[in-house]
């Protein structure tokens, strides 16, 4: 009798610890089971170096979605970037998307000026105007090696 006590103590222990461990997964990955509170916009960057699946998405400096697809247009020679956003947020026809980094060497993430047009963008839009990402090494490179001209 002794032994199954401790046989269904130890069951339960290790269920709780299951349940914790899935739930911890779900909340540090940023993982949700229904996408139905979110929308895609697109957008297009010459670069979006750094940028990876996951990474948020911010205006006024608060996230309101996050980086949903990243693919190619060969055609075009431009990398697509699928932007899943909260439905509760509008953006704008003339929005701007720039790809910025968080700290000096920190996760890059989207910025979006929400603009002010009258249409709002909808499900599959386009946000046309986007800025590509700083080259800091690039930068630092040409400050390290005296590539810069003064004015």
């Amino acid at each position: 009798m002794k032994k199954y006590k401790m046989e269904t103590t130890v069951g339960v222990f290790v269920i709780i610890g299951l349940l914790c461990l899935g739930y911890i997964t779900v909340k540090l990955g940023n993982l949700s089971f229904i996408n139905s509170d979110t929308y895609s916009l697109n957008t297009r960057f010459t670069s979006v170096s750094g940028l990876r699946t996951g990474n948020a998405v911010e205006m006024f400096g608060i996230e309101v979605g996050r980086v949903g697809m990243l693919s190619m247009d060969q055609d075009e020679q431009v990398a697509v970037v699928e932007l899943k956003i909260k439905k509760d947020v509008a953006i704008y026809g003339d929005a701007i998307a720039s790809v910025k980094t968080s700290g000096l060497i920190g996760d890059r993430y989207v910025q979006i000026d929400p603009g002010g047009a009258e249409e709002k963008l909808d499900h599959g839009d386009s946000i046309v105007e986007t800025e590509a990402p700083i080259d800091l090494q690039e930068i630092i490179g040409k400050y390290a090696f005296g590539d810069v001209e003064e004015k």
